[in-house]
C-alpha cells in the first residue's frame, strides 16, 4: 500500500549550499506563517552554536502542506564531521533533494551524502541553488553532477528526473533557466511527481524504526522515526527491540504521540504507516531500536554508521586553577555527560582508559569534537583535552591511516603555495582545473590537515575555500611535521602586566593581554622560532627615585596580542600540552608545569 497523501524527503548538500535557507522559503510558501508574521532567517538552526557559526549541526524535522499533501522535510547538516546525522535520518525518507551551489558545484560532502542516498536506493531530485549569483555557471555544474553520478554508478532512472534551478534566498524555482520562476511551485510539484509515496503494510502489526532521539523536560526521552507498518495509538502497549543486540524491553505504554506540522510538534491520537512520528513513554529507548507491537516483535536493520577517524583524551582538570570556574568538575560528572552524549550522537565513541580520570573520545573530525567541547563548557563543565590524534587501523597486517579527499578553490596566484604545503603534509594531487580560480583535489592523510586551516587562509590571503571528507584507509604515509614553532610558557604564577608582556612580545606572538591570571607552565604565546621558551609575563618594573621621561613610558606598547578560539587552540597544542576548558576561559598548558621537571623528562627521553 502507498500513502499518496504524504511525501517524506531530506535535503542533503555540502556545507553552505543553502539547505536551511531553502527550508525557510518552503515554510513561508507552504502556509506555515501567518500573513505579515515576523520571521527570522535560518529558523531551523535553533541552537545557539548553530546560529553563531552559521552551520547546521543537528538534523531537524518539519512539515508543510501543499495541494492536499503533507510533505515531511528533514533539514540535514552539510559539514562532513556531522555525516552521521545524515546517514541515520535517510532511513526516515523516500527521496532526497540534492542541493548543489551554482558556482562551487559538487564538493566532497556532496559525493558523500549522494553515495549514502544511492546505497539506500532513495529517489534523487537534483536542485541547482543560488542561480542568482553573478558568477553562476549552471551548465558546467550540471555536467559535473552527471560525471559524479556516473562515477558513483547511479541508476539511469535519476536522469529521467528534471533538474530544478532555484534561488533559495528569493524563494523561486524553475525548470528552465530562460524562464525565471516566481515562487517554489515547480519545486513542490516535482516533489509530488517524482518522489515516491511511502510504502508499507497499513493493517499489519505496528512497527517503527527510531532514527533520532529528542528530549523534553516534561516527558523525558522522545524517539523519532517513520512508521513502516501498522498504526500506533496513544496509550497502547508496545515493546522496543534492537536487531543488532537482540535485546527486547518489557512492555511499556505510549504516553505521547506527536507529529511535525510547520515549526511545531503537535500531539496526535493515532498515526499510521508512512507518518514521521515522535513518541514518548520509555527512558532507555535509543537510536536504532524498533518499537513494535508485543504480539509481533521484529527488529528492523539500522544503517551502518561510518566509523570515527579522530580521537582526543578528555580528562579531569588538574591545573592550579582547577575547580574555580566550573560547576561539574569531577570524573563522575565528566563520564555521565559523555555517556549521555552517546545516546543521541551515533558517530561518537567513548572508551575507558587505564585511569578513572580520563576518557578516550572518538569522533568524525576536529569540528565534531570541538562542538561537543563547546556545548559542555556552556553547560558548566570544566575539564582538559589533549591534542587530536587520528585513529590508525590494521588492514591485512599493514598499519593504515585515514585518508581524506580535500577540495581547494583558490586564486591561481596562490595555487602553487597550496600544492607545496599539502605536498609537505604527504598529500597527493589527483585533479586540477580552472583558469582565474583553480580547483585542486587532493588525497591527504587526516593528520596532515591538523593545524593547516589557518596556514591555508594566510597563504591564500583569505580568498581560498577548502573542504574535505573521509575517503578511505591507506598505509601510513610517513612523518608529518605538526608545528614548526615553539610556545612561550609562563615562568611563574601571577597576573600579567604591560611591562612583562612588552619584553615577551619580542619573542613571538602573545595569546593573552594585560591583567590575565597565569600559572607556571601555562602557554601564553607562540615562539617565533622552534622550541619552547620560558618568559616572565608577570615581571614588574623596578621602582627607582629617578623620574622617567614620558617617551620611555609611551614606548611600552603591546602590538601582537592574538587570542585563540577553541578550534585554533586545538590546532596549536602539541603532544606535550593540554587545553584547559572552563565555562569562562580556554587555557593552553604544558602537561608538566615545572620548567625543571620538563627539562629532566626531556633528558630522560634522550
Amino acid at each position: 500500500m502507498q500513502r499518496e497523501d504524504i511525501r517524506n524527503i531530506a535535503i542533503i548538500a555540502h556545507v553552505d549550499h543553502g539547505k536551511t535557507t531553502l527550508v525557510d522559503q518552503m515554510l513561508k510558501q507552504g502556509g506555515v506563517y501567518h500573513e505579515n508574521q515576523q520571521t527570522v532567517d535560518r529558523v531551523m538552526d535553533s541552537g545557539d552554536i548553530e546560529r553563531e557559526r552559521g552551520i547546521t549541526i543537528l538534523a531537524k524535522n518539519t512539515a508543510v502542506h501543499y495541494m492536499g499533501h503533507k510533505i515531511n522535510i528533514v533539514d540535514t547538516p552539510g559539514h562532513a564531521d556531522f555525516g552521521g546525522e545524515v546517514e541515520r535520518v535517510l532511513k526516515m525518507v523516500d527521496g532526497v533533494l540534492l542541493l548543489v551551489d551554482s558556482f562551487e558545484g559538487p564538493m566532497p560532502q556532496t559525493r558523500f551524502v549522494l553515495r549514502k542516498a544511492l546505497e539506500l536506493k532513495l529517489r534523487v531530485l537534483i536542485v541547482i541553488n543560488k542561480i542568482d549569483r553573478p558568477d553562476a555557471r549552471c551548465d558546467e555544474v550540471v555536467d559535473e553532477i552527471m560525471d559524479l553520478l556516473i562515477d558513483l554508478e547511479a541508476d539511469e532512472s535519476i536522469l529521467d528526473n528534471p533538474i530544478l534551478y532555484v534561488s533559495a534566498r528569493q524563494g523561486t524555482a524553475t525548470l528552465n533557466l530562460e524562464e525565471p520562476g516566481t515562487d517554489l511551485r515547480p519545486l513542490f510539484d516535482a516533489i509530488l511527481k517524482y518522489i515516491p509515496a511511502p510504502e508499507g503494510e497499513a493493517e499489519g502489526p505496528a512497527q517503527v524504526l527510531i532514527s533520532t532521539i529528542d528530549y523534553s523536560d516534561y516527558v523525558g526521552r522522545i524517539g523519532v522515526g517513520r512508521i513502516s507498518r501498522g498504526t500506533f495509538r496513544e496509550g497502547m502497549q508496545v515493546v522496543h527491540t534492537n536487531l543488532e543486540t537482540g535485546v527486547t524491553s518489557p512492555q511499556w505504554r505510549l504516553s505521547g504521540l506527536y507529529q511535525y506540522d510547520g515549526l511545531k510538534r503537535v500531539q496526535a491520537r493515532e498515526v499510521s504507516m508512512g507518518d514521521i512520528v515522535a513518541m514518548s513513554g520509555m527512558e532507555d529507548i535509543s537510536i536504532g531500536d524498533t518499537v513494535c507491537d508485543p504480539g509481533c516483535i521484529e527488529g528492523l536493520p539500522f544503517v551502518k554508521i561510518s566509523e570515527p577517524t579522530v580521537t582526543m583524551t578528555f580528562s579531569v582538570n588538574d591545573s592550579p586553577f582547577a575547580g574555580r570556574e566550573g560547576t561539574y568538575v569531577t570524573s563522575r560528572h565528566l563520564r555521565a555527560r559523555l555517556m549521555r552524549e552517546l545516546q543521541t550522537d551515533v558517530s561518537l565513541r567513548v572508551n575507558e582508559t587505564e585511569t578513572t580520570d580520563a576518557f578516550e573520545v572518538c569522533g568524525r573530525g576536529e569540528l565534531h569534537l570541538s562542538i561537543l567541547i563547546e556545548n559542555m563548557r556552556r553547560q558548566g563543565y570544566e575539564f582538559a583535552v589533549s591534542k587530536p590524534r587520528v585513529i590508525f587501523k590494521t588492514v591485512n597486517g599493514v598499519k593504515c591511516e585515514p585518508i581524506e579527499r580535500l577540495v581547494v578553490d583558490t586564486p591561481q596566484a596562490t595555487a602553487g603555495a597550496v600544492i607545496e604545503k599539502i605536498g609537505r603534509r604527504r598529500g597527493e594531487l589527483v585533479h586540477m582545473s580552472g583558469a582565474d580560480r583553480t580547483r585542486l583535489e587532493f588525497l591527504v592523510p587526516s593528520r596532515g590537515l591538523f593545524g593547516y586551516r589557518s596556514e591555508f587562509m594566510t597563504d591564500t590571503r583569505g580568498e581560498g575555500i577548502m573542504s574535505s571528507v573521509f575517503e578511505c584507509y591507506q598505509p601510513v604515509k610517513g612523518d608529518i611535521p605538526h608545528r614548526n614553532v615553539g610556545a612561550l610558557v609562563a615562568h611563574e604564577a601571577g597576573i600579567s602586566n604591560s611591562y612583562g608582556l612588552f619584553y615577551a612580545q619580542e619573542r613571538g606572538t602573545l595569546f593573552i593581554g594585560v591583567g590575565v591570571e597565569v600559572y607556571e607552565g601555562m602557554v601564553v604565546g607562540q615562539n617565533a622560532r622552534p622550541g619552547d621558551l620560558v618568559v616572565n609575563v608577570c615581571k614588574a618594573k623596578h621602582v627607582t627615585n629617578m623620574r622617567n621621561a614620558s617617551a620611555s613610558e609611551d614606548s611600552l606598547r603591546l602590538v601582537s596580542i592574538h587570542p585563540l578560539s577553541l578550534e585554533e587552540c586545538l590546532e596549536f597544542i602539541d603532544d606535550d600540552e593540554l587545553l584547559e576548558v572552563t565555562p569562562q576561559n580556554l587555557r593552553m598548558r604544558k602537561r608538566i608545569l615545572s620548567a625543571g621537571d620538563r627539562s629532566r623528562a626531556w633528558r630522560n627521553q634522550k
